[in-house]
């Protein structure tokens, strides 16, 4: 049985540039990328460096590769839907490449009210009513949690520490 890939970046004859732009074509269809991780991924492919640029240049300038919308879009998104805050999206946005001034402008449409709503929202979902929050280390321990996992989502310790705090009064006051 012939386990041969019609895959082209496989074929040693094939021509360079074509590989790259199949392969990039291939990344694409599955979900946005920065450039960084396409270069990335034609390294992985053995495909040359100077080829890997000019292909990538090519999706640039047909819009195809776009790092600023990429970034714009990855804040809404990651924001909107994992509640990240902007400590974490701005590591993740590093992670992939993006140059940090167009990081920044895709920060800036995270503002600190929309943050604080949604580290509240998220911790309000982790409120169970078996919770007897008046004792007062039940209070701790859950206020510990809470923040922690605030603080992965890249909350800095201060705002996780008065949202928790803020949530648990709310609580106590429902209750």
């Amino acid at each position: 049985m012939n386990n041969a890939s019609p895959v082209p970046e496989l074929d040693p004859d094939a021509n360079p540039a074509s590989v790259a732009r199949a392969i990039v074509l291939r990344q694409l269809t599955h979900s946005p990328k920065s450039r960084f991780q396409l270069s990335q991924k034609l390294a992985e492919r053995h495909i040359p460096e100077d080829v890997a640029e000019a292909v990538l240049d090519r999706f640039e300038a047909v819009k195809l590769i776009d790092d600023a919308e990429f970034a714009q879009m990855w804040v809404r998104s990651r924001s909107l839907h994992k509640s990240l805050a902007r400590g974490a999206l701005k590591r993740e946005l590093a992670e992939k490449g993006i140059d940090p001034h167009l990081a920044q402008d895709a920060l800036d449409q995270v503002d600190d009210d929309t943050e604080r709503r949604q580290a509240k929202d998220f911790v309000r979902k982790k409120l169970r009513g078996s919770i007897d929050l008046s004792e007062r280390s039940e209070r701790d321990k859950y206020t510990r949690r809470w923040v922690a996992m605030l603080a992965r989502k890249g909350f800095n310790p201060g705002t996780a520490f008065e949202v928790v705090a803020q949530v648990i009064d709310e609580y106590l006051e429902d209750v």
